[in-house]
């Protein structure tokens, strides 16, 4: 168990914009940031971030809440590790109690995969610097490579002995389970009838090199591993299968050590294989990823789309498949990025190139030689068609498809324009054809919103539409004020009921300077009020009572440190409900949102009233239900009815409400 002591300084040490921004890129928005959703597919930033408060909403998908819950979604940590990796980044020694055996068997299986992950990173590196096999097989092989050992030890590279189970038994005999270490891929099991066990057990990485494949957060998913000897029959890299922690298609090869460099430079260089982002980074060249030799995904671009909307490809000169690599340029552009292409001299891959050239020419190059994808796709294509005008026609209708994938508008005239020139063909001629292909897209969209539709309308069930829950939406907003106000001092001008000569009921002002948090506790308790909701009840007690013995140095990061995660995101919700509007930019069209500071008084007074009339309309309700069904004497009950119609009709005045 981790000390109480860590957590409350990892809350107030951890920023949330620092650590989410190692994840998305945030751009300024007033006082807040935002940026695109890590949680969903999209074009138009919906993820707002607030440095005040200390709490994020993600408004495409609904999550939200602090540094810890951002943590525990995206990178599906456990509360504890979520601590533990904010801790480490903030330098913050850790205190912990042992766990029992029975807390460490209560981890859940995706945790206990990621922890048999973590130990074989671990056990792959302790052989190659400690065993003599390791060193005289996997760390020459590195050195060969021109590695340095601070880049082999900074990427976490490693080595599998050479022997049928090695790795499996270490594993076993430490306390990992088997069912964990055939998930991950590890060990594989296969079936022996003459095996007094009942299956035998093999290392899937026997005798390779070992490249472990981390996450955006630096945890270990999964591992490639490359094979030393010229046998045929095995595959040259071979990599982890397919896991709860590990796909494929979501996961880009150097991640976590070029996150801060993609942003900060504000471009991504793509290339193909481990060692190329090794030797890049080695060289100096550190915002480098690798899609890790499978074909580029749609989920692979936009993890890089968080970071950054420009895309540098580097392709080795004698690619062989360079223009099946070609489709992947269309998905990029499809995401609406900006993406650049470069090759190297014939016979170099990034890897050798940057193993045998500086840092400054290596830099240099990759300045001059980067094309803009259209003048790469047309230059390539233009060499293949020669003087064919059958295949010339067919690049044409190649590039032009390629610009059909880009959302912006401007951009594609633009492109057209360019490729008009380079292809000498009139600029109508291609914005036809664009046309042309454009109303194909409609078409076969238009296609299938139908057959869905057909199929929807088998099961569509008309509903009503929902009605607004008003008690619910008040009691909200009661807690939105406390949260945001609750130790404000304000100015409140109070009403006191009371009886006129003539016997009447007349609300008479008193003026009071008290802190929000009271007036609201003590306008509650007077009219014996208890919130409907259960979360809002749970979260209003906690609050009133931390405002009443921390009144000096409340914050809502402190207040949100010790609850439930479910109970932040709920918070979180309602504080960032009101920056959805920031993610508008109304500003921009002479449209100026009301702030809520500037009569924080009127605004607690308004709920209060609202409130009070909502529920003297429901009991009024009840006792009008209780004289139909009571046909005797229903003189008391009408006699309250006609008060609480005086009331309602005080507070209604008030609230400067007509009464229908």
């Amino acid at each position: 168990m981790i000390s109480r002591s860590t957590i409350d300084q990892v809350y107030e040490t951890a920023r949330l914009e620092e650590v989410i921004g190692d994840f998305v890129q945030l751009k300024k928005s007033g006082s807040n940031f935002k940026g695109l959703s890590p949680f969903s597919d999209e074009r138009t930033p919906s993820f707002m971030v607030s440095p005040v408060k200390q709490i994020w909403k993600d408004f495409s998908s609904g999550k939200g809440g602090n540094v810890v819950a951002f943590l525990m979604e995206h990178e599906h940590f456990t509360y504890p590790e979520a601590i533990k990796y904010l801790a480490k980044k903030y330098n913050i020694e850790v205190e912990e109690t042992e766990q029992s055996q029975e807390q460490k068997e209560q981890a859940n299986e995706r945790e206990s995969m990621y922890l048999v992950s973590e130990y074989a990173g671990n056990y792959f590196k302790n052989i190659l610097w400690e065993s003599e096999l390791g060193k005289a097989i996997g760390l020459s092989y590195f050195k060969e490579r021109s590695f340095t050992e601070e880049t082999i030890k900074k990427f976490g590279l490693g080595y599998c002995l050479d022997q049928w189970d090695g790795f499996t038994k270490a594993a076993l005999e430490s306390g990992y389970q088997l069912e964990y270490l055939e998930k991950t891929g590890l060990t594989i099991v296969k079936e022996d009838t003459a095996n007094p066990t009942g299956s035998r057990k093999f290392d899937r990485f026997k005798g390779r090199v070992m490249f472990p494949i981390h996450s955006l957060s630096g945890r270990i998913l999964g591992f490639g591993g490359r094979i030393l000897t010229n046998d045929k029959k095995a595959a040259k890299y071979l990599n982890s299968p397919e896991s709860d922690i590990y796909h494929k298609s979501k996961v880009l090869y150097g991640i976590y050590y070029a996150k801060q460099a993609i942003a900060k430079e504000n471009n991504c260089y793509l290339v193909e294989g481990y060692t190329d982002v090794i030797q890049f980074y080695q060289r100096g060249i550190h915002n480098v990823v690798s899609s890790s030799g499978t074909a580029l995904t749609p989920e692979q671009i936009r993890l890089i789309n968080r970071l950054t909307k420009n895309i540098t490809v580097l392709f080795d000169g004698d690619a062989a498949g360079l223009r099946a690599s070609l489709r992947g340029i269309d998905m990029i552009l499809e995401q609406g990025m900006n993406v650049k292409i470069c090759t190297f001299p014939e016979g170099e891959d990034p890897d050798s190139f940057a193993k045998n050239n500086d840092f400054e020419d290596v830099v240099l190059y990759l300045q001059e030689n980067a094309k803009d994808f259209i003048q790469f796709k047309a230059s390539l294509l233009v060499r293949e068609a020669s003087d064919d005008p059958i295949k010339r026609a067919e690049t044409v209708r190649d590039i032009v498809n390629s610009i059909a994938r880009i959302p912006d508008r401007i951009k594609k005239e633009i492109y057209v324009q360019e490729c008009a020139q380079i292809m000498n063909i009139s600029e109508a001629v291609l914005f036809n054809t664009l046309a042309q292909i454009g109303k194909k897209d409609v078409a076969d969209a238009q296609r299938q919103l139908r057959q869905e539709q057909k199929a929807f309308d088998v099961v569509k069930n008309e509903e009503a539409p929902k009605k607004v829950d008003i008690q619910y939406e008040l009691e909200r907003k009661i807690i939105e004020i406390l949260l945001l106000y609750g130790n404000k001092k304000e100015a409140f001008e109070d009403l006191v009921l009371k009886e006129n000569e003539e016997g009447d009921l007349i609300l008479e002002p008193e003026s009071l300077e008290i802190k929000v948090y009271e007036k609201i506790y003590l306008d509650l308790q007077e009219d014996e009020i208890e919130l409907a909701q259960p979360r809002f009840k749970e979260i209003y007690y906690k609050l009133i009572e931390t405002l009443n013995t921390n009144t000096e140095d409340f914050s809502i990061n402190g207040f949100m440190a010790g609850l439930e995660q479910e109970i932040v995101g709920e918070i979180s919700s309602i504080l960032m409900e009101e920056e959805r509007h920031v993610l508008h930019n109304w500003e921009r069209k002479d449209i100026y949102p009301k702030s809520k500071e500037n009569n924080i008084s009127q605004l607690v007074s308004e709920t209060i009233l609202t409130l009070r009339c909502y529920l003297i309309k429901k009991r009024m309700e009840s006792l009008q239900d209780q004289t139909r069904e009571v046909q005797e004497d229903n003189r008391e009950a009408l006699e309250e009815i006609m008060n609480y119609l005086q009331l309602n009709k005080l507070l209604s005045q008030k609230l400067n409400r007509v009464l229908s």
